[in-house]
């Protein structure tokens, strides 16, 4: 057999007459093996997921990495399913991975307004929007993956499938996971995430006249995620936080250093408005104008999906006419399941009110529908690493919310229903990009639609629960507040403050105001709204450890002697950044769970080990040990 995909998987046949790359098999690739280990790889990247991403604000698509860990698992357990139990294997990590890219940007939300969510209520919400989503995805699984074969290209799809045809290469992107997750975990072990035993944060504060604040946080699993993203990415968001530390917060710090006895900060009266520090400024000032940043540019992004909506609804609607209708009894139950779910979730987050309970899952379902549509399409053109999550949850919240307001209920508990609805919205909007994608990569590959849905439901709901338990594990950290907090959680944060801006009546309009004026003016200068205001609300300690990761990737680019070489590079330093985000993210995770119950007790760092110097000396030995084995990749793979 070919290690190598036909060109037909790209196009230039119908999609009714293209022959898959394994074509003379039952289609089936599944046994409780490739199940026992689909479920643990959709646990550990949903928890990898969860945790760097309500850090650093970005997420890391498992499509790839969940092959190659997939084709080690098939090769030591499963030998005999071959590349159709990696194939759902890889749908499993996706499907865990996606769960936690999409319930992380609202239910942290729930603990920022001052509530709590229970464990039932996370899995209840969570479970509905997930299998509501690939209910609904399955509806238009045959226009969107059959008869728009060729035309929707589904770029990561393709990728994750050459990487599977690709299997000799697996070895290699292995050992390069393993060195990533080494890295990554020692490091972290040392941190305050685990042991607490080092500084690794670097730090320059300045507080009089001119008032800035430069950190870096020396953290592996977002140097990886740097690598990953690459430098646009990485350089747009570190140019929001340059605005952020060295442009608005000092202009803020000089004006209100003018005044004499001045009155008190809105949101804190133990402040004088004259006295204000770096992090005061940042805290009540600077964070309202991001979030007004991040709903311009999550409403502009909603505003210009809005033909792709039309587009994708009427073409849907007539494929779906012109085809017989009739779909599997797997896809019927899920939906049907979603549906259930999702209203037994809205009476049980209503506390009893009936109309909410209705309404709200009715309107919840409405607009999943639509964005499931459009997030099914989008995916077979940008991947769901580019997915525009954001701009189609605050278009939703916002809709949502308005009735809410409306009908009078603004109280935090109908706050916090408000956030579990949009929790179900942005769930199915996230589980249907990621069901589309991997059923996308079994189409090529040659596996099995129902058993795709199968294998990808049971990941979402293992995700579900494994996300819930993480953010209830870290709901401590998650609601704290002030300048040097654990976990940025930008989107969140983004919907707790409108919802309960808007609810409240007392959103700081003028500065929500200037933040959206910013993201008209980016948008007309051609520039990514959302990710300049990411950077612009995120740490600078964030940002600029990101930006070091997207340097290793540009110099390891620049310094390739020939495009194959510079692919190798390329491909096995993700394959190590994966491993860097899973490693640091994980272990991480353990050091919490450890700290928690009590089992470590450090006092924390001191003397040297406190200072800039250690954390120095901290970023030089990531750096050396990520770059080099990039750099020496070279020889043996050109070579071969």
């Amino acid at each position: 057999m070919n290690q190598k995909l036909s060109k037909g998987a790209y196009g230039g046949v119908s999609g009714k007459d293209y022959v898959p790359y394994v074509s003379k098999s039952s289609g089936l690739g599944g046994n409780i093996t490739v199940l026992i280990i689909g479920i643990l790889l959709s646990a550990l990247f949903a928890a990898s997921t969860a945790y760097s991403g309500m850090k650093a604000g970005l997420t890391v698509a498992a499509g790839i990495p969940g092959s190659i860990l997939g084709s080690v698992f098939i090769a030591v357990f499963a030998r005999e399913k071959g590349i159709l139990g990696k194939t759902l294997m890889q749908g499993m990590a996706s499907g865990g991975e996606s769960i936690a890219s999409g319930m992380i940007f609202v239910l942290p939300a729930i603990l920022l307004i001052g509530s709590q969510v229970t464990f039932v209520e996370g899995f209840v919400i969570g479970v509905g929007g997930a299998l509501f989503g690939i209910g609904a995805a399955s509806l238009v699984y045959n226009y969107l993956i059959v008869e728009e074969h060729g035309t929707l290209m589904y770029p990561e799809s393709m990728a994750i499938s050459e990487t599977l045809v690709a299997s000799e290469g697996a070895k290699d992107s292995l050992k390069f996971m393993g060195i990533g997750f080494g890295i990554g975990g020692f490091i972290t072990i040392l941190t305050s995430s685990f042991l607490n035993i080092t500084n690794n944060v670097i730090s320059f504060v300045n507080e009089p006249f001119y008032k800035w604040k430069f950190q870096m946080e020396v953290n592996p699993l977002l140097l990886g995620i740097g690598f990953i993203v690459g430098m646009q990415v990485s350089v747009t968001m570190f140019a929001g936080s340059i605005l952020s530390n060295f442009a608005v917060t000092p202009l803020i710090g000089y004006f209100a250093s003018l005044g004499s006895g001045g009155p008190a900060v809105w949101n804190n009266p133990a402040v004088s408005i004259n006295g204000m520090g770096v992090g005061d400024i940042a805290g009540s000032y600077v964070k309202y104008i991001g979030a007004g940043m991040m709903l311009s540019g999550g409403l502009i992004g909603a505003i210009k999906l809005i033909p792709t909506v039309i587009a994708s609804i009427k073409e849907t609607m007539n494929a779906r006419g012109k085809s017989s209708g009739a779909g599997s009894s797997v896809e019927t139950v899920i939906l049907l399941a979603g549906i259930i779910i999702g209203l037994i979730g809205g009476f049980l987050v209503s506390g009893g009110n009936l109309a909410m309970a209705l309404l709200g899952a009715v309107l919840s379902m409405m607009l999943s529908m639509m964005f499931v549509i459009v997030s099914g399409r989008l995916t077979g053109t940008i991947g769901t690493s580019n997915l525009p999550v954001s701009g189609m949850t605050i278009a939703s919240i916002v809709i949502v919310t308005l009735l809410f307001v409306g009908l009078g209920w603004k109280s935090v508990d109908d706050n916090k229903a408000l956030l579990l609805f949009g929790s179900f919205i942005v769930t199915a909007i996230a589980a249907a990009g990621g069901y589309c994608q991997s059923q996308k990569v079994s189409f090529i590959i040659g596996g099995n639609k129902s058993e795709m849905q199968k294998y990808f439901a049971i990941a979402s709901v293992a995700g579900v629960m494994v996300v819930t338990c993480v953010i209830l594990l870290l709901s401590n950290q998650l609601s704290m507040t002030g300048d040097n907090v654990p976990f940025a959680l930008p989107q969140a944060n983004l919907m707790a403050t409108l919802t309960a801006g808007i609810m409240s009546g007392q959103l700081p309009w003028v500065m929500i105001i200037c933040g959206i004026v910013m993201g008209i003016v980016l948008f007309l200068l051609g520039l990514p709204v959302m990710t300049v205001a990411i950077g612009f609300y995120l740490p600078i300690s964030t940002t600029s450890i990101i930006l070091i990761g997207a340097l290793v990737r540009y110099f390891a680019e620049k310094y390739s002697r020939n495009e194959r070489e510079k692919e190798t590079k390329v491909s096995n330093g993700v394959s190590l950044s994966s491993g860097l985000v899973a490693g640091g993210s994980i272990i991480g995770l353990i050091g919490i769970v450890l700290q928690v119950t009590g089992i470590i007790k450090g006092t924390g760092p001191s003397g040297f080990a406190n200072t800039n110097g250690m954390a120095f000396i901290l970023l030089v030995i990531l750096v050396a040990a990520t770059a080099i084995p990039i750099f020496k990749s070279e020889v043996k793979n050109v070579r071969s």
